[in-house]
């Protein structure tokens, strides 16, 4: 069992690893205002989509910096009431027509795994 269980988990880490920066985009895509590390983490686990991240919210942080590297998304810093500063991150227009590419490729792909595993082979 738990080799199998390993094997859950490497599978996991592998499918989260090329799906989090749409996951990400998504977010920030859909949010009228820029969000903080933490509150995309909750929006997240409000979606039921905590397993995207496996508990790890601090795996967010990377690939948010990556996204903002790529200019699909821009943040600020802006100082806080409880605590130190939060980085603000928000969708660029680039980063909405990166998204839209993205959803496309991802609907695509998942159609065809999807076939595969139905073994709808026509």
């Amino acid at each position: 069992m738990d080799d199998i269980a390993a094997q859950i988990k490497k599978f996991q880490k592998e499918l989260s690893a090329g799906t989090v920066s749409l996951v990400l985009l998504a977010v920030l895509g859909q949010s009228r205002q820029p969000l903080y590390g933490y509150q995309i983490a909750k929006r997240l686990e409000e979606l039921g989509e905590e397993g995207v991240l496996a508990g790890k919210q601090s795996a967010l942080y990377p690939v948010l910096r990556n996204l903002e590297g790529s200019g699909l998304l821009a943040s600020e810093v802006e100082p806080s009431v409880s605590g130190p500063p939060r980085r603000y991150y928000r969708i660029t227009k680039f980063g909405r027509e990166v998204l839209r590419e993205w959803v496309a490729a991802w609907g695509a792909t998942r159609d065809s795994v999807d076939k595969v595993l139905q073994g709808d082979w026509r």
